[in-house]
């Protein structure tokens, strides 16, 4: 079994904002697996089901982002995963808006929902894909730059970014972490 878990901010003020990226991927993944999300179990919005021969846990936490791993520190504990087993999605104001990365591990930088994550997991050994959301503007607050909408001109770079990140993530499901870090980093 595995989970992929997308960070997000719940609440319809957050909804179109860069801090949702994660939440955004999810919901994507969803409709393309035609599934959906139900109502809140380990403090997120779940839905399991199987791929192939494998059960998959789709799973938007409804903590607010800086709290992100009491979620997955509960989806964790009930289905027994290991923390290699998580996926996390999330977004990142250092990459360009259109671009991501796949880790199979590291610090959280300055992303507190992966801070949140790492403390609760006590590892840094956790598998993500960043979605590009920047740059950050010269000048710019991050904290007020993540929880800005973005503009009707960055959609086509937003779903250029989120339609990577869904490539990474079969090869992600298909054991190949490998191949999707050599193919989008």
């Amino acid at each position: 079994m595995r989970a992929v878990v997308g960070l997000g901010n719940p609440g319809r003020e957050y909804l179109r904002t860069r801090h949702n990226a994660g939440f955004t991927f999810i919901k994507r993944v969803a409709k393309t697996w035609g599934v959906r999300l139900r109502k809140p179990r380990y403090l997120a919005k779940i839905v399991l089901l199987e791929r192939g021969e494998e059960k998959i846990l789709l799973a938007m936490p409804q903590t607010y982002m800086n709290r992100s791993g009491l979620s997955i520190g509960e989806i964790a504990r009930h289905f027994r995963l290991e923390p290699e087993r998580i996926l996390v999605v999330y977004d990142d104001f250092a990459l360009p808006l259109g671009e991501i990365r796949v880790r199979k591990a590291g610090s959280a930088g300055s992303h507190n929902g992966m801070v949140s994550i790492i403390s609760e997991l006590e590892t840094e050994r956790i598998p993500r894909i960043r979605i590009g959301i920047g740059p950050l503007p010269e000048g710019a607050d991050a904290a007020d730059f993540v929880l800005t909408p973005f503009s009707a001109d960055e959609g086509p770079g937003l779903e250029s970014g989120l339609g990577k990140a869904e490539a990474a993530l079969d090869h992600i499901l298909n054991g190949d972490i490998d191949r999707a870090m050599t193919l989008f980093n």
